[in-house]
């Protein structure tokens, strides 16, 4: 049986992504969930896509062949405001109504 190991992604990493995240959502009159295991699930996610993709694409979201398309879904997506507006949350539940 084969293992696969996986990189594990920095605590530093997260933190620092999660501040960036804090920051970018005051800016915007929202803020982030209130769970912070939750966030910090999400941001290990974005960072692996990061290592993988080499962009932080949104977990909720689906990757597609073309180039212009996906960089409609990296965090945050375009979509996470109108989102937010009319549900209280983004998809992934990163950004969430204040």
């Amino acid at each position: 049986m084969t293992e696969v190991h996986e990189k594990k992604v920095s605590d530093k990493k997260v933190q620092d992504l999660i501040k960036e995240y804090e920051e970018y959502a005051q800016k915007y009159g929202f803020k982030l969930n209130p769970n912070r295991k939750i966030i910090e699930n999400i941001v290990r996610g974005l960072l692996k896509r990061e290592e993988k993709y080499g962009c932080r694409y949104c977990p909720c979201r689906v990757m597609t062949d073309s180039e212009e398309e996906n960089k409609k879904i990296i965090c945050p997506c375009v979509f996470h405001k109108k989102e937010i507006e009319e549900r209280g949350q983004c998809i992934c539940r990163l950004f969430v109504k204040k």
